[in-house]
Formats: C-alpha cells, sequence, structure tokens
C-alpha cells in the first residue's frame, strides 16, 4: 500500500487560508489512487507541507470531517472514509483549488481525443486559431456506475501536446493543465444554464431525450490573457449541485 500524498498548494493570500487548503486536501483525497493509504499524516505534518498553522491545518481537517470525507481518532491519528465520495454542495470562494476539487471524485472514462476545427461558437475564445484539441470523456458515480455527466475540452493546440490523456482518467483537465502541463492559470468563468438533453447526451447519461440537465461551460485563462481550455459539460439535472457563498470582509 503507497503513503497518502496531499498535492501541492500555491496560496493565494485574498482568501481564507483553511478554505485553500481543505479544498486542495479534498481534491487530494477523492484523487487518490486505490492502493494508497487510508491514514494521512499529522496535523504538524500537513501544516508544514502546506506551508500554514497547525490552528490553519486544523480548521481545515474540520471542513473535511463535517463533510464526512475523514474521521479524527484521538491518539490514532487522522482517517480518510473508505467510502469518501463527492456528494454535499460546496461553497466556492474563487479559488482555483475549489474547481479542480469539484471535478474530483468520480470515475472517468475517455471517449475519444484529438485534433478539430474550432466549433463556430467557441470561435470567440480562439481568435487567430484553426485547430484546437478536442478531449471528450464520460464520468460515473464510483459506487453505481451511474453516468452523471459527460465532458468536451477544446484545449489550445500548443498546450495539449504536453497532455497524456491517461493523466484524464485520473484527473480534472484544470488539475492537467496546472500541475502537469504548466499552465499559470489567472482565472475561471463559469456559466452554468437549463438546457434539454440531446440525443447524444440523453444515450451517454442513459437518461429520457429532452430530459432536464445543467449545461456548464468554464473558460479557462493564462496569465497572457489568452483561452487556454473551454470546458463544455452536461450533468444529469438530479446529480449536480452548484452552490457559491459571498464571503462579506
Amino acid at each position: 500500500m503507497t503513503a497518502f500524498a496531499p498535492d501541492s498548494l500555491v496560496l493565494n493570500r485574498k482568501l481564507p487560508l483553511w478554505y485553500q487548503v481543505s479544498q486542495s486536501l479534498r481534491a487530494s483525497i477523492l484523487g487518490r489512487t486505490p492502493d494508497a493509504s487510508l491514514r494521512l499524516p499529522t496535523e504538524e505534518q500537513l501544516a508544514a507541507h502546506y506551508g500554514v498553522s497547525v490552528l490553519t491545518m486544523r480548521q481545515a481537517l474540520k471542513e473535511l470531517e463535517e463533510e464526512g470525507l475523514i474521521s479524527r481518532h484521538r491518539r490514532r491519528g487522522t482517517f480518510i472514509e473508505p467510502g469518501a465520495r463527492r456528494s454535499a454542495p460546496r461553497r466556492l470562494l474563487g479559488s482555483i483549488d475549489a474547481i479542480v476539487a469539484q471535478q474530483s471524485g468520480e470515475r472517468t472514462t475517455v471517449l475519444g481525443h484529438g485534433p478539430e476545427p474550432v466549433p463556430g461558437e467557441l470561435a470567440e475564445y480562439f481568435p487567430g486559431v484553426a485547430e484546437v484539441a478536442t478531449y471528450r470523456r464520460l464520468r460515473a458515480d464510483g459506487e453505481s456506475d451511474e453516468p452523471t455527466n459527460w465532458a468536451e475540452n477544446a484545449v489550445r493546440p500548443e498546450f495539449a501536446a504536453a497532455i497524456d490523456p491517461a493523466d484524464l482518467e485520473r484527473w480534472p483537465m484544470t488539475k492537467v493543465l496546472r500541475d502537469v502541463v504548466g499552465v499559470r492559470i489567472s482565472r475561471i468563468t463559469d456559466t452554468v444554464e437549463a438546457r434539454l438533453a440531446d440525443p447524444e447526451t440523453a444515450d451517454l447519461l442513459r437518461i429520457p431525450l429532452l430530459s432536464p440537465i445543467l449545461h456548464y461551460t468554464g473558460v479557462t485563462y493564462d496569465d497572457d490573457g489568452r483561452v487556454v481550455d473551454v470546458a463544455r459539460i452536461r450533468y444529469r439535472g438530479d446529480r449536480f449541485s452548484f452552490t457559491v457563498t459571498v464571503e462579506a470582509h
């Protein structure tokens, strides 16, 4: 059994540190390998890993404990719940790691990938670009194997060249672009709207034609203001919730 190793994190001082740490650790828990240890490092070790105080680390762990992802036992340590999976709506405070956490925790199958002409509806995002790399993925619940959503990503060619499709079966595209390809992501804009399932969506998600779905569009920008990736995700209406909390300071 391999040891559990949390991902690294670049902290944003404009957001609560405990929140960023909890989201990063959450994504690591949901994206862990099947043979990884369920025992987490100590509070002190995790605090040192993330570069935060033990008090901040304790608050982050409390958030994960309340969600049911971990359990804490006096003298024994902190453990990942064996059935830990994405469940309750989460607070999204503008963190890239929150986006990664939102996309983690489901079994992903790559349906296909390759170069394609820029779709007409995406032309505004890729001015002067004739071709993008398209990745199509189906996500399913890790326990029931029931399809929950399917995604199409249109990625700028120079970044797609460094993507290993196998990584997309383990990690969300946002994480692959940031942590594997090395894209310096500046922002992601999200749009969620109600639609009706077209034939392809109905077939992939195993729902009746014209069933209500939620259509998510996420546009990822790099530090130079270029669009790196446009994600279009179709969620089953009964398997998705989206919660945003505005914090007053």
